[in-house]
């Protein structure tokens, strides 16, 4: 599955427009698996987490995505917009949305 912000491709041309298809994960705990009450502290530390924990969200986003484009027959996602919203909570979203489409 191909993937892409724009809205086309070099070289390849869009046969059909399939649908919108999106992915979306939400979790409140990605920032605290496997991080020790002293590592909380640690400011170094307690940011490489959060970073690896909304990598994890991130990339769950985009397999759902990739799932549903699969239910469509899709080669491509194009024109992809990723949303994130985190809160002050410990709470991370990621949304993925695009368009699925059939290349020639």
């Amino acid at each position: 599955m191909i993937f892409t912000t724009t809205n086309n491709f070099e070289n390849r041309e869009i046969a059909e427009y399939l649908g919108v298809v999106s992915g979306m994960t939400y979790n409140v705990n990605y920032s605290y698996k496997g991080v020790s009450f002293k590592d909380m502290f640690n400011m170094k530390k307690y940011y490489a987490q959060i970073e690896s924990g909304i990598e994890e969200v991130k990339e769950a986003t985009f397999q759902k995505l990739n799932d549903n484009a699969a239910k469509l027959n899709a080669d491509a996602v194009v024109g992809i917009s990723v949303d994130m919203e985190i809160s002050a909570g410990g709470a991370v979203m990621v949304s993925v949305t695009g368009t699925a489409v059939k290349l020639k």
